[in-house]
Protein backbone atom coordinates (compact mmCIF):
# COMPACT_ATOMS: atom_id res chain seq x y z
CA UNK A 1 0.00 0.00 0.00
CA UNK A 2 1.58 3.18 -1.18
CA UNK A 3 0.26 6.97 -1.46
CA UNK A 4 1.16 6.61 -5.10
CA UNK A 5 -0.59 3.41 -6.21
CA UNK A 6 -3.80 4.95 -4.24
CA UNK A 7 -3.58 8.34 -6.95
CA UNK A 8 -3.09 5.87 -9.80
CA UNK A 9 -6.35 4.12 -8.74
CA UNK A 10 -7.97 7.71 -8.74
CA UNK A 11 -6.48 9.27 -11.63
CA UNK A 12 -7.52 5.75 -13.87
CA UNK A 13 -10.79 5.90 -12.37
CA UNK A 14 -11.52 10.11 -13.47
CA UNK A 15 -10.06 9.11 -16.98
CA UNK A 16 -12.64 6.51 -17.15
CA UNK A 17 -15.24 9.33 -15.91
CA UNK A 18 -15.58 7.58 -12.74
CA UNK A 19 -14.35 9.58 -10.24
CA UNK A 20 -16.62 12.34 -7.92
CA UNK A 21 -17.66 15.38 -10.31
CA UNK A 22 -19.38 17.84 -8.61
CA UNK A 23 -19.70 19.60 -11.78
CA UNK A 24 -21.84 16.34 -13.81
CA UNK A 25 -23.79 17.84 -16.20
CA UNK A 26 -26.34 15.44 -15.66
CA UNK A 27 -26.67 15.52 -12.25
CA UNK A 28 -27.91 18.81 -9.90
CA UNK A 29 -25.39 19.08 -6.87
CA UNK A 30 -27.17 18.60 -3.65
CA UNK A 31 -24.63 17.48 -0.64
CA UNK A 32 -21.41 15.33 -0.38
CA UNK A 33 -19.55 13.24 2.27
CA UNK A 34 -16.17 11.56 2.18
CA UNK A 35 -15.30 8.36 4.33
CA UNK A 36 -11.96 6.97 4.40
CA UNK A 37 -11.24 3.37 5.58
CA UNK A 38 -7.67 1.57 6.36
CA UNK A 39 -6.03 -1.18 8.29
CA UNK A 40 -2.30 -2.34 8.41
CA UNK A 41 -2.89 -3.99 5.07
CA UNK A 42 -6.29 -2.78 3.09
CA UNK A 43 -7.59 1.05 2.53
CA UNK A 44 -10.87 1.77 1.13
CA UNK A 45 -12.50 5.69 0.33
CA UNK A 46 -15.99 6.10 -0.37
CA UNK A 47 -16.93 9.61 -1.69
CA UNK A 48 -20.90 10.18 -1.83
CA UNK A 49 -22.16 12.21 -4.24
CA UNK A 50 -25.80 13.20 -3.45
CA UNK A 51 -27.80 14.78 -6.81
CA UNK A 52 -30.89 15.48 -8.22
CA UNK A 53 -31.22 13.43 -11.75
CA UNK A 54 -33.87 14.73 -14.19
CA UNK A 55 -33.30 11.50 -16.58
CA UNK A 56 -33.52 9.05 -13.72
CA UNK A 57 -36.29 10.66 -12.36
CA UNK A 58 -35.24 10.78 -8.73
CA UNK A 59 -32.32 12.33 -5.54
CA UNK A 60 -29.93 9.46 -6.23
CA UNK A 61 -26.92 9.33 -3.92
CA UNK A 62 -24.01 7.87 -5.86
CA UNK A 63 -21.61 5.83 -3.94
CA UNK A 64 -17.75 6.38 -5.60
CA UNK A 65 -15.81 3.33 -4.26
CA UNK A 66 -12.58 2.79 -4.45
CA UNK A 67 -9.52 0.69 -2.21
CA UNK A 68 -7.77 -2.36 -2.66
CA UNK A 69 -10.21 -4.72 -0.73
CA UNK A 70 -13.43 -4.31 -2.42
CA UNK A 71 -15.49 -7.53 -2.23
CA UNK A 72 -17.33 -7.17 -5.41
CA UNK A 73 -16.56 -5.07 -8.43
CA UNK A 74 -14.17 -2.23 -9.55
CA UNK A 75 -13.27 1.23 -8.54
CA UNK A 76 -15.57 3.75 -8.73
CA UNK A 77 -19.60 3.00 -9.18
CA UNK A 78 -21.60 0.33 -10.41
CA UNK A 79 -25.75 -0.30 -10.72
CA UNK A 80 -25.61 -0.93 -7.15
CA UNK A 81 -24.04 1.96 -5.92
CA UNK A 82 -26.97 4.50 -7.25
CA UNK A 83 -29.08 5.03 -4.11
CA UNK A 84 -33.03 6.85 -4.92
CA UNK A 85 -33.78 8.47 -1.96
CA UNK A 86 -37.42 9.47 -3.13
CA UNK A 87 -39.57 6.91 -2.56
CA UNK A 88 -42.76 8.94 -4.26
CA UNK A 89 -41.45 10.65 -7.55
CA UNK A 90 -44.44 9.84 -9.33
CA UNK A 91 -46.51 12.29 -6.57
CA UNK A 92 -43.13 15.42 -6.45
CA UNK A 93 -42.85 16.15 -9.88
CA UNK A 94 -45.43 17.63 -12.10
CA UNK A 95 -46.17 15.65 -15.41
CA UNK A 96 -47.23 18.36 -17.14
CA UNK A 97 -43.65 20.40 -16.47
CA UNK A 98 -41.00 18.30 -15.81
CA UNK A 99 -38.64 19.35 -13.13
CA UNK A 100 -41.54 21.10 -11.63
CA UNK A 101 -42.70 20.68 -7.92
CA UNK A 102 -46.28 19.47 -7.36
CA UNK A 103 -46.33 20.88 -3.71
CA UNK A 104 -46.60 17.49 -2.47
CA UNK A 105 -44.84 16.38 0.59
CA UNK A 106 -41.67 14.04 -0.06
CA UNK A 107 -41.38 10.50 1.24
CA UNK A 108 -37.36 10.23 1.70
CA UNK A 109 -36.86 6.42 3.01
CA UNK A 110 -39.71 5.82 4.08
CA UNK A 111 -40.11 9.33 6.00
CA UNK A 112 -42.93 11.86 4.91
CA UNK A 113 -41.60 15.43 4.63
CA UNK A 114 -43.25 18.55 4.22
CA UNK A 115 -41.53 20.97 2.49
CA UNK A 116 -41.61 24.63 2.54
CA UNK A 117 -42.56 26.43 -0.83
CA UNK A 118 -45.27 27.09 -3.60
CA UNK A 119 -46.13 24.31 -6.35
CA UNK A 120 -44.74 24.77 -9.95
CA UNK A 121 -41.27 25.48 -8.46
CA UNK A 122 -38.06 23.56 -9.38
CA UNK A 123 -37.82 20.36 -7.94
CA UNK A 124 -34.02 21.40 -7.30
CA UNK A 125 -34.45 24.18 -5.03
CA UNK A 126 -36.79 22.11 -2.70
CA UNK A 127 -34.86 18.72 -2.98
CA UNK A 128 -31.51 21.15 -1.96
CA UNK A 129 -34.30 22.45 1.21
CA UNK A 130 -33.56 19.15 2.38
CA UNK A 131 -30.03 19.23 3.71
CA UNK A 132 -29.10 20.40 6.32
CA UNK A 133 -32.19 19.09 8.44
CA UNK A 134 -32.56 16.02 6.86
CA UNK A 135 -29.62 15.01 5.18
CA UNK A 136 -28.53 11.91 6.85
CA UNK A 137 -31.76 10.56 4.99
CA UNK A 138 -30.04 10.95 1.99
CA UNK A 139 -26.58 9.81 2.72
CA UNK A 140 -25.52 6.41 2.78
CA UNK A 141 -26.16 4.01 5.90
CA UNK A 142 -23.56 1.51 7.38
CA UNK A 143 -25.60 -1.22 5.13
CA UNK A 144 -25.28 0.77 1.90
CA UNK A 145 -21.54 2.25 2.47
CA UNK A 146 -19.66 -1.42 3.39
CA UNK A 147 -21.98 -3.11 0.15
CA UNK A 148 -18.42 -3.25 -1.36
CA UNK A 149 -16.03 -2.64 1.42
CA UNK A 150 -14.92 -5.44 4.05
CA UNK A 151 -17.16 -4.82 7.42
CA UNK A 152 -14.73 -4.93 9.53
CA UNK A 153 -12.65 -2.26 7.84
CA UNK A 154 -11.85 0.46 10.38
CA UNK A 155 -13.28 4.12 9.53
CA UNK A 156 -10.27 6.67 9.88
CA UNK A 157 -11.58 9.89 8.57
CA UNK A 158 -15.23 11.07 7.34
CA UNK A 159 -15.71 14.44 6.10
CA UNK A 160 -18.59 16.58 5.03
CA UNK A 161 -17.20 19.25 3.00
CA UNK A 162 -13.55 19.75 1.40
CA UNK A 163 -12.07 21.15 -1.28
CA UNK A 164 -12.60 19.38 -4.81
CA UNK A 165 -10.78 19.90 -7.50
CA UNK A 166 -11.85 20.28 -11.27
CA UNK A 167 -11.62 17.25 -12.82
CA UNK A 168 -11.25 19.20 -16.30
CA UNK A 169 -7.94 21.45 -15.04
CA UNK A 170 -6.60 18.56 -13.00
CA UNK A 171 -5.81 14.88 -12.26
CA UNK A 172 -6.91 14.06 -8.80
CA UNK A 173 -3.01 12.99 -7.58
CA UNK A 174 -2.51 17.04 -8.70
CA UNK A 175 -4.77 17.80 -6.15
CA UNK A 176 -3.20 18.71 -2.76
CA UNK A 177 -6.73 17.84 -1.44
CA UNK A 178 -6.38 13.85 -2.55
CA UNK A 179 -2.67 13.64 -2.22
CA UNK A 180 -3.29 14.09 2.13
CA UNK A 181 -6.15 11.47 1.52
CA UNK A 182 -4.15 9.11 0.39
CA UNK A 183 -1.33 9.98 3.17
CA UNK A 184 -3.97 9.49 5.66
CA UNK A 185 -4.95 6.23 4.25
CA UNK A 186 -1.15 4.87 3.42
CA UNK A 187 -0.54 5.78 7.29
CA UNK A 188 -3.85 6.06 9.00
CA UNK A 189 -3.04 9.06 10.91
CA UNK A 190 -6.07 11.48 10.33
CA UNK A 191 -3.93 14.04 11.11
CA UNK A 192 -2.13 13.99 7.58
CA UNK A 193 -5.36 15.64 5.96
CA UNK A 194 -5.04 19.39 6.98
CA UNK A 195 -7.19 21.63 4.63
CA UNK A 196 -5.02 24.48 3.56
CA UNK A 197 -8.34 26.39 2.22
CA UNK A 198 -11.76 27.10 2.47
CA UNK A 199 -14.05 23.86 1.47
CA UNK A 200 -15.76 24.01 -1.67
CA UNK A 201 -18.18 20.74 -1.95
CA UNK A 202 -21.22 22.90 -1.03
CA UNK A 203 -23.55 23.20 -4.03
CA UNK A 204 -23.52 26.65 -5.11
CA UNK A 205 -19.93 26.29 -6.11
CA UNK A 206 -21.34 24.32 -8.91
CA UNK A 207 -23.55 26.31 -10.80
CA UNK A 208 -22.93 23.56 -13.73
CA UNK A 209 -24.10 21.41 -12.78
CA UNK A 210 -26.95 19.46 -14.20
CA UNK A 211 -26.84 21.63 -17.33
CA UNK A 212 -27.17 18.92 -20.01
Amino acid sequence: MSTAEILEQFDEAAEEFLFPDLDNGYYYAVDVRLHAYRDAERWALIIEAVGYSPRAGNLIDVLHVFGNCLTSGEPGFDNGDFLSRIDNWDDVENCDEPEGWTGAPLVVRGQTITVPGEPGEDLIDVLRRLVPEHRELLLADETELRRRIPADLPEVLRLDEWHQPELFESTPSESPFYQQIADVLTTGDPGRYTPAGPPNTHWSFWPESGSL
